[in-house]
């Protein structure tokens, strides 16, 4: 196995996309938790906007479905998708890390 730069280069060889789907540690409370502690992001559906986004698909987009539904669909109670806009990343960087650090606090 190589290096993460070696693998990203292997299977990004154009760069990767800028959606990214997580699960945060704990359950369906603390992804919203995090969620809504973000301030840059915006909580909001869109995907591929040109402003950074977050989702708690669980409650929001899919909340429709069914547990077995979500987990057939790969979604768990505590996942988080993000969409990540063209604010400097500097920004972007500091306010995951205010969600992070808020999450550490409890």
């Amino acid at each position: 196995m190589g290096s993460k730069k070696q693998l990203y280069e292997k299977y990004y060889p154009n760069g990767a996309g800028s959606i990214f789907t997580f699960e945060i540690l704990g359950g369906s409370e603390e992804a919203r938790k995090f969620t809504e502690s973000l301030e840059l992001f915006s909580l909001l559906a869109n995907v591929a906007d040109l402003k950074s986004l977050v989702i708690h698909p669980a409650s929001t987009t899919h909340s429709q479905m069914t547990e077995q539904e979500l987990e057939n669909s790969g979604i768990k109670p505590n996942t988080v998708r993000l969409s990540i806009g063209t604010e400097h990343i500097d920004d972007i960087i500091s306010d995951l890390e205010h969600g992070f650090n808020i999450l550490k606090k409890r």
